[in-house]
């Protein structure tokens, strides 16, 4: 339980819950990996629906101020990075989610599909595949730091 819920905190994500489940917890790998991908996951259709219904709130209530804000973070976003997300397509979701350093996983994807509109369904596929390769490459390092040390 531990390894999932620190896996759905934002930043540290599974790069923290790993290393505990692997290192402090001394769980297997296996049931390490699946607690931390389930735990990634598991927040992203909430923050995905809040994102909605905020983008919704400042258009309905009537706050100028904030509408500007968002139309121009939009904007810049899109015009940044358009180029790359039209060529790589769906990989470029897969390949933010999967890369594990800090800023780039789950809660990131969410945010890149609501602002270049791809629909819920299709992008939770996409980032699902991009955090079991993070999970992946994480448990790997773990595994490996765990071999080369004892």
């Amino acid at each position: 339980m531990a390894v999932a819920i620190t896996s759905t905190l934002p930043v540290v994500e599974m790069r923290a819950g790993i290393p505990l489940g692997r290192l402090v917890l001394g769980m297997d790998p296996f049931p390490t990996w699946i607690s931390a991908v389930v735990g990634n996951l598991s927040p992203l259709p909430v923050l995905f629906w809040f994102l909605g219904v905020c983008d919704r709130y400042c258009t309905t209530q009537q706050l100028p101020w904030m509408r500007r804000f968002l139309d121009r973070l939009y904007a810049r976003t899109r015009r940044h990075h358009t180029a790359l997300f039209v060529r790589l397509r769906d990989m470029a979701l897969v390949v933010l989610v999967a890369i594990p350093i800090p800023l780039t996983g789950g809660w990131t994807g969410v945010l890149a599909s609501y602002v270049f509109g791809v629909p819920f369904r299709k992008a939770f596929g996409l980032i699902a595949l991009g955090v079991a390769i993070a999970a992946t490459a994480i448990s790997l390092m773990v595994n490996a730091g765990i071999i080369m040390w004892s």
